[in-house]
C-alpha cells in the first residue's frame, strides 16, 4: 500500500459522500470469497426461474469479465430506511420499493463516481459502473470491501444503516488501499430465520429464493403455490419481515432521499386490480414495482385480498375472475373462495 494509493481512496471516498451515498468502502476485485457457495446455490434450484443467474453464473464468479485489468471495487450503500411514521396504505409494500427506482437514482452517481476515479488515477484507468443490473456479486464484494457482514437473511448489515439500504459498486483497473472487512456481528440471534412466514431459509445465510416473499411476489411469473399464497399474509409486494426483526434495524439511519419517499398514496387495492396497461404504465412508471409486471401486481393484489378476507373486495374479485390473464383469474377466483 503506497501514499499514492491511500489519497487516492481518501478522495474517491470523499466524492462518494459528496453524491450523497451514505457508506463508502474499498476493496479488491479478486473472485469473490463466496464463488463457491453461489454456485452450490444455483445447482440447488434455489434461484427457483431467475434463469439469468445461471446463464451469468461465470461472469458473476469473475469480475475481470465484466472489467477486464479490474484491481479493485468501490462500494457504497445509499439508505432507504423510512422516515416516521411510515405511510399506512404503503405497508404492503416493502419499503425499498415505495418511491422512486433506486436504479434512475443511483446509476448516474455511480457513472460519476466512475469519471472521477478514471480522472483522478490517469488516463490509462478504466472503471466501470453496477447497480444490481450487471453480472457481478455486488454483495459479496461490497462484503470484502468492508461495507458490511453477511447477515444470517442472506443481506448485507452495518451498525448504523442495518439492512435497509441498496449497494453500488465501481469497478476499476486503478490500484486502491483497500479497507478491512467488518466481522460477522449476528452472534447467536436467529430472529431473522425464525420470523420468516414461509420458511425459506433452508439454513442460516442460506435462503431458497422458490419460497420467498419478495421472489414470489416480484420475481416470479404465472401461478403462486396454494400452499404458499396464505403466507403472503401482508404483502403484495416484495417483503420486509426478515429485516423487521433484525436488531439492527432498530437503529438504522433513516432516508435523506426524499425521492426513496412515496409521493402520493397507494390507494385502495381493489383499485390497483381494475388497472388498464395504460394506468399500470402511468401509475408505476419510474418505480421499482413496475417489475412485477401488470399481471404479476394484479395477481399479488388478489392474493392479498383473499388473505386480508374483507368482503368489500369481493366485487371486485369477482371482475377479475373473469380476466383474460387467466392466472389472474386464478388468482382472484383463490381469493374469492377465502371471502365468501
Amino acid at each position: 500500500m503506497t501514499l499514492t494509493e491511500l489519497a487516492l481512496a481518501r478522495s474517491i471516498k470523499d466524492r462518494a459522500e459528496e453524491l450523497g451515498f451514505d457508506r463508502v468502502a474499498i476493496g479488491p476485485a479478486d473472485r469473490p470469497e463466496h464463488a463457491e457457495a453461489f454456485e452450490r446455490w444455483l445447482d440447488a434450484g434455489h434461484a427457483g426461474t431467475m434463469d439469468y443467474l445461471a446463464r451469468t453464473r461465470a461472469e458473476r464468479v469473475d469480475p475481470a469479465r465484466l472489467l477486464p485489468g479490474a484491481r479493485a471495487v468501490i462500494a457504497v450503500a445509499l439508505s432507504y430506511a423510512p422516515p416516521q411514521p411510515e405511510p399506512a396504505d404503503w405497508a404492503p409494500v416493502a419499503r425499498y420499493a415505495r418511491g422512486r427506482d433506486y436504479h434512475d437514482l443511483m446509476q448516474p452517481r455511480l457513472e460519476d463516481l466512475a469519471r472521477f476515479v478514471s480522472d483522478a488515477a490517469g488516463p490509462s484507468t478504466r472503471s466501470r459502473a453496477a447497480v444490481d443490473t450487471s453480472a457481478v456479486l455486488e454483495r459479496d464484494l461490497a462484503a470484502r470491501a468492508g461495507l458490511g457482514w453477511f447477515g444470517k437473511n442472506t443481506n448485507l448489515l452495518t451498525p448504523d444503516l442495518g439492512s435497509y439500504f441498496f449497494i453500488g459498486i465501481v469497478l476499476t483497473t486503478a490500484a486502491l488501499a483497500s479497507d478491512v472487512p467488518l466481522p460477522d456481528r449476528c452472534g447467536t440471534c436467529t430472529a431473522c430465520l425464525d420470523a420468516c412466514p414461509t420458511g425459506a431459509f433452508t439454513e442460516a445465510y442460506v435462503l431458497d429464493a422458490r419460497r420467498c416473499i419478495s421472489y414470489l411476489t416480484i420475481e416470479h411469473r404465472g401461478d403462486v403455490d396454494p400452499d404458499l399464497a396464505p403466507d403472503l399474509g401482508r404483502w403484495l409486494f416484495g417483503c420486509d419481515v426478515c429485516q423487521e426483526v433484525c436488531p439492527w434495524n432498530r437503529r438504522a439511519v433513516t432516508t435523506r432521499e426524499l425521492d426513496l419517499v412515496p409521493s402520493e398514496p397507494l390507494g385502495p387495492p381493489e383499485a390497483l386490480l381494475d388497472l388498464d396497461a395504460g394506468e399500470f404504465r402511468r401509475r408505476f412508471r419510474g418505480s421499482a414495482m413496475s417489475r412485477a409486471k401488470r399481471g404479476g401486481l394484479r395477481r399479488n393484489v388478489a392474493l392479498w385480498l383473499g388473505n386480508q378476507r374483507r368482503a368489500e373486495s369481493a366485487p371486485a374479485l369477482a371482475r377479475a375472475s373473469a380476466d383474460k390473464d387467466t392466472v389472474v383469474q386464478r388468482a382472484a377466483r383463490w381469493a374469492l373462495a377465502r371471502i365468501v
